[in-house]
């Protein structure tokens, strides 16, 4: 099994891109050397009622991004380099931090370019942290440091964005992401099994949850991934959580399809689609939800612990 230490920056493989690049002396695709960097951590409200329940879910914000979605409501830390230095020693306490303000887990937002510091934060911070860890990530990771998380993780919240690569190539620089994300997101739920929610507080405490954001115009798309999910996942294995919040961000205006929200016809269509072929464990989201409001400030809130 492949191992995640401090070496693995040397030559970097921590995602697909495969860069192998010495993150000590440059940056890879990710934007990232191998100083971590966060942009805000806080208790957040906004994930599924299963992630964030009453209190909220304790959210990290890491800086980078190992895609390059010309939509990202998070351009600035994924791809302006918005972040603020810390040492494993800080982020284990701003997990404890945030386990003593009530979080029900802790949730790492796009963290696979800095896993050597997390999974040392994660070591340094056990056995007080006793809430589940969410792996909340763009779905483009490596089926090894996939393999590798098992110990770590209790729950993965991975997006699945695309099942076309004209797609994926076009919108986020990353021809083989369906080929990728299918890769992982099966061995996050053979990690797991079927997801394990809390009878009294519904809480997810383990399991894997997918998420897919339909995008203006490519209806068509989603629906070939359902069928895809459907044919190819077990039964009973995940729970899915179709989102309806696209609003045009950050380089969307260089994409004219991609100039505006999804209509409720397009959402319908997948929704109808996701109902026929039974998957119905899981969310769907309120056209209320494409506001720009519902992206956090990016200010460095909770990092000073």
């Amino acid at each position: 099994m492949e191992r995640i230490t401090r070496q693995s920056y040397e030559n970097c493989t921590l995602c697909p891109r495969m860069c192998r690049v010495d993150r000590r002396q440059i940056s890879g695709f990710c934007g990232c050397m191998s100083i971590l960097k966060g942009a805000r951590a806080s208790l957040h409200h906004w994930e599924e009622p299963c992630i964030s329940g009453n209190r909220g879910s304790g959210t990290v914000f890491f800086t980078g991004c190992t895609l390059r979605c010309c939509f990202c409501q998070n351009f600035q830390i994924s791809q302006e380099g918005i972040g603020k230095e810390l040492s494993s020693s800080q982020l284990a306490r701003i997990f404890l931090s945030l386990q003593n303000q009530g979080a029900h887990n802790i949730n790492l937002v796009t963290p696979t370019q800095f896993l050597p510091h997390i999974l040392e934060a994660i070591c340094l911070a056990r056995p007080e942290l006793n809430i589940p860890i969410v792996y909340n990530s763009s779905g483009y990771e490596r089926k090894e440091i996939i393999d590798a998380l098992d110990g770590f993780a209790d729950i993965y919240l991975p997006d699945f964005k695309y099942f076309d690569p004209s797609l994926s190539r076009r919108y986020s620089h990353a021809g083989d992401y369906f080929s990728a994300a299918s890769e992982a997101i099966l061995p996050m739920i053979q990690q797991k099994g079927a997801p394990v929610l809390d009878p009294e507080s519904g809480l997810l405490k383990s399991g894997v949850m997918i998420r897919h954001m339909v995008l203006p115009g490519a209806k068509e798309d989603s629906i070939k991934l359902l069928r895809w999910i459907k044919e190819t996942l077990p039964p009973k294995s995940f729970l899915i959580s179709l989102l309806s919040q696209y609003t045009p961000f950050y380089q969307s205006g260089r994409y004219p399809e991609l100039n505006r929200r999804i209509t409720s016809y397009e959402y319908s269509k997948v929704l109808e689609e996701a109902i026929r072929l039974g998957l119905t464990d899981g969310y769907m989201q309120k056209k209320s939800s494409a506001r720009k409001e519902y992206t956090p400030l990016f200010n460095f809130e909770g990092l000073d612990v």
